[in-house]
Order: structure tokens, then sequence, then C-alpha cells
């Protein structure tokens, strides 16, 4: 299985690069927030426990994200090439849930993929997202925010899997196109 993180500030195209991933190597796409939404509309127990987290206003507790990832590899193991995994881990206590669930399926993080982009770059992208996509959350302020939080709390994460040896930074800043050829060139190698 091929096993992919793929890691970056907010703006710094993850979005774009995992829909080119999962064309090009045919990946499944784990994304937490997915799964929370499908295990609560479809009442899993799961999906419950997230809920009651969510209501009180709380972040679901990793034990519980880590149980929605085990479910959908139990239920996919065999059947898909590997795994693109977006916006997971935020916390270096995520990543070595990861890992050690990984384990149990004989399976590891075969690359991390770490898009560098500087952060006035970021501003830039993300004050035009707001623009064009009408996100709320795409303003200087709450940008700003986005970006604090990303280097103080999801930052250690590239260092978890820095220690692993598996990080391949790619500059993320071109065309998409040259990007994506240099992603490609750092998950063949990881291969």
């Amino acid at each position: 299985m091929l096993n992919i993180v793929i890691f970056g500030p907010p703006g710094s195209g993850k979005g774009t690069q995992s829909e080119n991933l999962i064309k090009e190597y045919k990946l499944a796409h784990i994304s937490t927030g997915d799964l929370l939404r499908k295990e609560i509309s479809t009442n899993t127990q799961l999906g419950a426990l997230a809920k009651s987290h969510m209501d009180k206003g709380e972040l679901v507790p990793d034990n519980v994200i880590i149980d929605m990832i085990d479910s959908y590899l139990d239920k996919n193991f065999g059947k898909i090439e590997g795994v693109i995994f977006d916006g997971f881990p935020r916390t270096v206590a995520q990543a070595e849930a990861l890992k050690n669930l990984l384990v149990e399926y004989k399976t590891k993080v075969n690359v991390t993929l770490n898009l560098e982009v500087p952060n006035e770059e970021l501003m830039a992208r993300m004050i035009e997202r707001g623009k064009t996509s009408g996100r709320s959350d795409d303003n200087p302020e709450t940008i700003k925010a986005r970006l604090d939080v990303y280097e103080k709390q999801t930052k250690p994460v590239l260092d978890f899997y820095k220690k692993e040896g598996v990080v391949a930074n790619i500059k993320g800043v071109g065309s998409i196109e040259g990007i994506f050829a240099d992603i490609k060139k750092a998950v063949d190698a990881a291969k």
C-alpha cells in the first residue's frame, strides 16, 4: 500500500494536489472532516460519540478519530491501492496513533509531502480565494490566526515525520503542474 500524508499550511495547495495524487495513484482519500460527517449521517456508534463532543463545542478525541480511520481501513483494506491522509494527523499524538494503527495493517506512511509556501504568498492566495469562493474564513485576521495555529500546533507533526525519515519538502510555489511533477518524483522515490 502507498500511504501519503499531505502537509502544509492553509492555502498551500493541499486540496488541489490531493486531487492530482488521487487520480495519478488511485488512492483513497481520508479526510477526517468527511469521515466525521459520514459516521454522524449514518448514525454509527462512533458518529454518535463524535457528535456528542461536537455538540458541546469540544474537539473530537484522537481515539475516536483513529477508530474511524481503523473502521474505514477495515472495510476497505485489500480493495484500495493506498491512502492519502488530508488534514490528519494534526498533532504528534495523532501521528503516533496513526503509525501504530498502520502497523496493524502491515503498512506505514511512505511519504509526508510538505508543501512549502511563504506566508505572504499564503495570505495573497487565501484572500483571493475568499473573493472568489465566498469563504468567510478567508479574511486577513482569520488567515493570520489559522497560520499561527498551524505553526504552534501542527508543525511539530512535521518534526515527527522527519524523525521517521519520510518527509519530502516540495516548493509549493509555481504552476500546479510543475509542483505536481515534483510531488510525483517524491512519491515515486518513496514507493
